[in-house]
């Protein structure tokens, strides 16, 4: 399944990135499982995304749970949690 990823802030300048494409394979089936799999990729993947830390989600715009089903061709976005001063 083929969706764009994008990151943001502190995400963005650890993974010097801030959108990818990503041809998924199948057993990827929620958030979360994306998370994982885009952990794989090298070190500094990993620590980016460990579960220790504390990463919001959103797919097509709306926020989401990492329980959540990815969709077909969605834009799925990852995100520190967002302070406001």
């Amino acid at each position: 399944m083929k969706i764009t990823i994008r990151f943001f802030a502190s995400l963005k300048e650890a993974l010097k990135t801030d959108q990818i494409d990503e041809d998924i394979p199948n057993q990827v089936i929620t958030i979360g499982d994306l998370r994982i799999y885009l952990s794989k990729k090298d070190s500094v993947w990993a620590e980016s995304l460990a579960p220790h830390k504390n990463i919001r989600a959103a797919q097509n715009l709306e926020m989401v749970t990492m329980e959540e089903p990815i969709q077909e061709r969605a834009e799925i976005a990852f995100f520190p949690p967002v302070t406001g001063g």
